[in-house]
């Protein structure tokens, strides 16, 4: 099932993380590779019950099937807190529509309190909706969130011995009040005639990103300028990939590389369910000290002109969704934008 010589992006096999010296060191090898050149990896063996991959896809499909007034009722346009629904074509990226419904979760917390001199990113924080018609669905995400979270800082940990830093070198920037997110997606089809944008071409702010997809294709990888590789679904996988506070931490040594996801054809649709380990919002992401021999070869952070990077964990985040949720930036951000 995992020698699909078709795959165009590397697999990496997490059991060999506890598996001889020689297999682990490979592992190593090969994950630093991966991150470096590609950005994207399916990982394998992540030790995630399918019993509980089975439950939060059912949730899912059982969320986007409720009647539309009730996924109303939990719209984002009522959360400072960018937590919530959207109907597709509510998300912008690069001042296009997204063609995906999509239910956004994150950490559950208390809103911090606001004085007039507070940063606008601290009210990122704050509770998430849930549907009244579908009590189970907080039930399976909070599980879901906390297995995810536990395989997530098992990977950012094995990445920073890969880079030869101290295992727990990213943990201060994670910190204890970490930015941690859940997006259930769904993409429905579309005509030749209409957008095929599902999402359009982007990199993700966070550490990393573990997908987990349906058997549907349409994730793509921008590997080379304007060379896009298809993400095909791997059975029992999730694909991951480098965020941007790695690619500024490493001073470009990791990639966090653009990718989209193209609509299914009308008929279809296709299901995702992404899960973003972010850092503290009060964190400032340094440069870490790498050894020579990987400091030399890295590039300098890939700074996109349309979307600068920011050092500043909180605004970086705020930034990217104001420009993808207007709707909520013209409700509760008027002030700063």
């Amino acid at each position: 099932m995992h020698q699909n010589l078709s795959l165009a992006l590397p697999v990496i096999d997490f059991a060999h993380l506890t598996g001889p010296a020689q297999q682990r060191a490979d592992l190593l090898d090969k994950l630093t590779q991966a991150a470096r050149e590609v950005g994207f990896f399916y990982l394998i063996n992540h030790g995630i019950d399918q019993q509980l991959i089975d439950s939060v896809q059912q949730a899912a499909r059982a969320f986007f099937a409720l009647p539309h007034e009730e996924k109303h009722k939990v719209s984002m346009a009522n959360s400072p807190h960018f937590r919530g629904y959207n109907l597709a074509g509510m998300e912008i990226t690069r001042n296009q529509p997204d063609y995906r419904e999509q239910f956004d979760t994150g950490a559950e917390r208390e809103a911090l309190p606001l004085l007039a001199d507070s940063p606008a990113w601290q009210r990122l924080q704050g509770p998430n909706q849930w549907p009244e018609a579908l009590p189970e669905l907080q039930l399976v995400l909070t599980q879901w969130q906390q297995e995810m979270t536990g395989v997530a800082l098992k990977l950012l940990r094995t990445l920073a011995e890969a880079l030869q830093l101290p295992q727990n070198a990213f943990d201060a920037l994670y910190g204890a009040f970490p930015n941690e997110h859940i997006k259930l997606i769904r993409y429905p089809g579309r005509t030749d005639n209409e957008s095929r944008q599902g999402v359009g071409a982007h990199k993700d702010s966070g550490f990393l990103t573990l997908l987990l997809q349906d058997d549907k294709p349409g994730l793509e990888v921008e590997i080379k300028p304007g060379d896009w590789t298809a993400a095909s679904p791997l059975p029992g996988s999730f694909v991951v990939n480098i965020g941007e506070l790695l690619e500024l931490a490493t001073n470009g040594y990791l990639r966090a590389t653009v990718h989209r996801v193209v609509s299914p054809q009308e008929e279809q649709e296709r299901l995702s369910i992404a899960f973003f380990l972010g850092a503290q919002l009060d964190a400032v992401v340094p440069v870490y000290q790498l050894p020579e021999a990987l400091a030399k070869l890295a590039q300098g952070p890939d700074s996109d002109p349309q979307n600068p990077l920011l050092r500043e964990v909180g605004w970086n985040y705020l930034k990217g969704r104001l420009r993808s949720h207007p709707e909520v930036a013209q409700r509760f951000y008027t002030d700063i934008i």
